[in-house]
């Protein structure tokens, strides 16, 4: 089994199944993980950012989370977290597509 000493060792995986694969084979090191996991200070932190929008679009947000029993900014940061996930996933297919392609 090889041990993983940083995170940028680990690939961008397409499916599960090669997540699967790579784990299965490979393990962080322990000091890696540990500093992953966020102390009592680093886990509250969060930056207070102003951000302008539609009044019926708000409403219209929060009646939505409501629904879902979520709060509407948790919501908000979620969507926005999966859209990077998106985002990024696009832009490394593109990108083994483009370099990696037929020539």
């Amino acid at each position: 089994m090889q041990t993983i000493y940083n995170w940028n060792d680990v690939p961008l995986f397409d499916t599960e199944e090669a997540e699967a694969d790579f784990w299965a084979h490979n393990r962080p090191d322990l000091r890696l993980m540990e500093s992953c996991v966020a102390g009592e200070n680093e886990a509250s932190e969060s930056v207070t950012i102003t951000l302008r929008m539609d009044p019926r679009m708000l409403a219209r947000i929060k009646r939505l989370a409501r629904s879902r029993y979520l709060n509407y900014q948790s919501m908000i940061k979620q969507w926005l977290s999966e859209r990077m996930e998106e985002e990024t996933r696009d832009k490394t297919s593109q990108s083994s597509r483009h370099f990696g392609g037929a020539a």
